[in-house]
């Protein structure tokens, strides 16, 4: 199965943001994501255990440059070019504009998304 960028759904839009995700990929969501640099997480994950991302990510970054800030206080920079691997207990900052793809179990992404979308309507 192969699927171009432009075919999977758009889940959020706003100026510099397209967010994409498809789901039903043996129990993992594809996403692809154009992110503005500036773009921080960490409030959108207020309400989730240790108020950060639940969620494992593999990934590639073709273009820009995100600060991974790991529960542990370890902290990387995950810059194009590079695969990458976000385990559970996270945030991020996009320290660049970004493009990527990430791979994600769709259970744990639904309910990291559940929590920013209810964020987003509280800070709206």
């Amino acid at each position: 199965m192969k699927i171009k960028k432009e075919d999977i759904t758009v889940t959020m839009e706003a100026p510099g943001t397209i967010m994409r995700a498809m789901e039903g990929l043996g129990g993992f969501t594809v996403s692809y994501h154009e992110l503005p640099e500036g773009t921080d997480f960490t409030p959108l994950l207020k309400g989730l255990a240790n108020d950060s991302c639940h969620s494992p990510h593999w990934g590639y970054l073709f273009e820009g440059a995100i600060r991974a800030i790991y529960d542990d206080g370890k902290e990387e920079l995950i810059e194009a070019g590079d695969a990458f691997y976000m385990p559970p207990g996270h945030t991020a900052i996009v320290e660049k504009d970004a493009k990527l793809f990430d791979f994600s179990p769709t259970k744990e992404l639904n309910e990291v998304f559940e929590n920013i979308n209810k964020r987003i309507a509280e800070l709206s």
